[in-house]
């Protein structure tokens, strides 16, 4: 059983509670710890709640030897000037940055947090999360879900490029360990592709409720823009991931599709005004329409002058507006029909409880 609530850093995730946004710097800093920084600045002055990194090291994610004889398999990586593995080391958090980083967060007062790629990256910052997020890539690695499950802090699982035994075998695993989890959908093409909102498929959300009913949904998307969030957000999700940068025009994997801090902050508002609109399912006459309630109802009208001690009938009745407070609607209709008035009163009057 999953907790429907948990809580990272000083913020609390739920569906109680705002949209939680995560600015996945990733490599967008260019291999700049400055940059890194400063992108930690602007990440919180758009409105993010978390600045994310990725941790890894090139020769402990990707084979060099693998990609260089992977054939017949196409991806956006065709188009990179060097190799995977080269790709990989010059834009990788270096670790010697991690209490730089850190002591940025702290200080502008936003979550940092990352994606660790190896168990020595986990050892390394563990004691400088609230929470972790597993990448797509690794909902197949058992050894490593298993690791971070028992490390008793919230988990941030992204789902792209699986399907529901791969969610499924993940969550098992790490409900064994752990029951606060965020489970995102994903989609893992970073193209920038506008045809790629297509396959977003936001109603797997849906989908996940029903198999874990009260688990803490998101999105982790590689859409342009905020279409896909609105969506999801309206779906339940409560967390969002989205990369995020100063620049689309750098050069550099992640810049394209990312945010710029222009349309985050265009994000986190439309976002807001959703929240409130979404409201709480409750149907009820709302503070802002009960004038309403008098000017667009009917109320039953008299259609000529009646004397106190005549009965009221059809041919004396009509539905027309205004409603004024306690007069009976036509819903009530049979309450008057062939009653006795005991007062007197005119054409174009409305009848109201105690007239009858």
């Amino acid at each position: 059983m999953f907790n429907k609530e948990i809580r990272i850093g000083t913020k609390k995730i739920g569906l109680r509670y705002p949209t939680y946004f995560i600015a996945d710097i990733a490599a967008n800093h260019d291999g700049d710890l400055n940059r890194a920084k400063e992108l930690i600045y602007l990440a919180k002055e758009s409105g993010a709640d978390c600045a994310k990194f990725q941790h890894f090291l090139a020769e402990k994610i990707v084979s060099d030897y693998g990609y260089k004889h992977l054939k017949g398999i196409k991806s956006h990586q065709d188009n990179w000037d060097k190799s995977v593995a080269e790709i990989y080391d010059e834009y990788h958090c270096k670790r010697e940055w991690n209490e730089e980083l850190i002591k940025t967060c702290k200080e502008v007062d936003i979550e940092f947090m990352t994606t660790p790629y190896d168990y020595e990256a986990i050892e390394q910052i563990d004691k400088y999360v609230n929470a972790y997020k597993i990448g797509s890539g690794d909902i197949t690695w058992t050894e490593f879900l298993e690791r971070i499950s028992k490390l008793n802090k919230p988990i941030l699982l992204a789902t792209g490029a699986s399907d529901m035994n791969d969610v499924i075998r993940a969550m098992d695993l790490i409900s064994k360990n752990n029951s606060d989890v965020v489970l995102m959908q994903c989609n893992t093409n970073y193209t920038a592709d506008l045809k790629n909102m297509k396959y977003v498929n936001l109603r797997v959300l849906n989908t996940f409720k029903q198999y874990f009913p009260n688990v803490i949904l998101g999105l982790s998307d590689h859409t342009f823009g905020h279409s896909a969030v609105l969506g999801a957000v309206t779906l339940g999700a409560r967390v969002i991931e989205k990369h995020f940068t100063d620049d689309n025009n750098r050069v550099g994997p992640d810049h394209k599709f990312a945010m710029n801090p222009n349309t985050w902050k265009e994000m986190v508002l439309r976002t807001r005004e959703l929240e409130n609109a979404l409201g709480d399912g409750i149907k009820r006459v709302e503070d802002n329409e009960q004038d309403t309630i008098i000017i667009q109802r009917r109320s039953i009208r008299l259609t000529k002058d009646k004397k106190c001690g005549e009965k009221i009938t059809l041919d004396d009745i009509e539905y027309l507006r205004p409603a004024p407070q306690n007069s009976y609607f036509p819903f009530e209709v049979d309450l008057v029909l062939n009653k006795t008035l005991n007062v007197d009163k005119v054409k174009g009057d409305c009848l109201v409880h105690g007239d009858i």
